[in-house]
């Protein structure tokens, strides 16, 4: 995923706008700040925070049991190696123990730091001896046992199917119907279920390798479309009129399709105002402030 460099009158603005460019939540991407704001005189900004972000990356998990094998081999050989010499070889053996335990505190270190969100403890179903990280078929075969459970539980009749969007991103999806329950009012529940999968799947496979994405009853594709009239007919208003108009507060991924629908538009452009929850995009006349 690439970086998207934004600015704003202060950091935490320009990591909105960040977020609102990328479609994702905070707790999915990461930040780099470039340029803190800098104050003028009486207290005028003299220049804008400057903050580079992309979504986090998908990336494996280090071979833990691969590397362990290494050491133990590379141990043993260093055992062999001493053979002659009792004394020695005794040596050796302590030796390439602290060393062991050492690379072991590392490699820990190192799995925290690739293991995704920064600050993000995850407590797995599995030994820390996970060779591979999971295929996406594998994940999506995951979400989809744990949404077949959660429809038996709530006594909803469905099918679970899976799709691969990209080499990064599976869609698992529930179609059926009288399946409102599990959208909730303005998809809410869905986002919550999607969160809940992406924990479980996670929690199960040891780690996640792909992006996972849940969807039910086709509602993702039709909010996108129901999205893209609204914010087309919203900009032909203000085209008209030549007057601003914030629209209500809406997640991060739906911003983004209001954005990239409105500025295919020519004669109107967008930004976004408030924070989260209660973030909103103003749709505004092309070269106004």
């Amino acid at each position: 995923m690439q970086w998207v460099e934004v600015t704003g009158r202060t950091v935490e603005e320009a990591k909105e706008a960040a977020l609102d460019q990328l479609g994702v939540d905070e707790q999915d991407a990461e930040f780099e700040v470039v340029e803190e704001p800098k104050s003028g005189l009486f207290g005028r900004l003299r220049s804008e925070a400057r903050v580079r972000a992309r979504v986090v990356p998908t990336a494996p998990r280090p071979k833990v049991e691969r590397r362990e094998r290494r050491r133990g081999g590379s141990r043993e050989r260093r055992g062999g190696g001493g053979g002659g010499g009792g004394g020695r070889s005794s040596g050796g053996g302590n030796g390439g123990q602290g060393r062991g335990s050492g690379g072991r505190e590392r490699s820990t270190e190192d799995e925290s730091r690739s293991s995704g969100r920064k600050g993000q403890t995850v407590t797995t179903d599995q030994s820390e001896a996970q060779v591979d990280p999971p295929s996406l078929q594998e994940e999506a075969a995951a979400a989809k046992e744990f949404l077949e459970g959660l429809l038996g539980s709530f006594e909803l009749s469905g099918q679970v199917g899976s799709e691969e969007l990209d080499e990064e991103t599976v869609e698992v999806a529930v179609t059926g119907t009288d399946l409102g329950l599990l959208i909730g009012p303005k998809g809410q529940t869905l986002t919550s279920i999607q969160e809940l999968t992406r924990t479980v799947v996670q929690r199960k496979l040891g780690a996640r390798s792909g992006r996972l994405l849940v969807d039910v009853a086709e509602y993702r594709k039709a909010r996108r479309a129901a999205l893209e009239r609204f914010a087309t007919g919203v900009a032909d208003k203000v085209k008209e009129a030549g007057v601003p108009t914030a629209l209500e507060p809406m997640n991060p991924a739906d911003r983004k399709v209001v954005h990239d629908t409105v500025n295919a538009i020519d004669g109107v452009t967008t930004t976004s105002e408030g924070e989260e929850p209660n973030r909103r995009v103003v749709i505004m006349p092309d070269g106004q402030d």
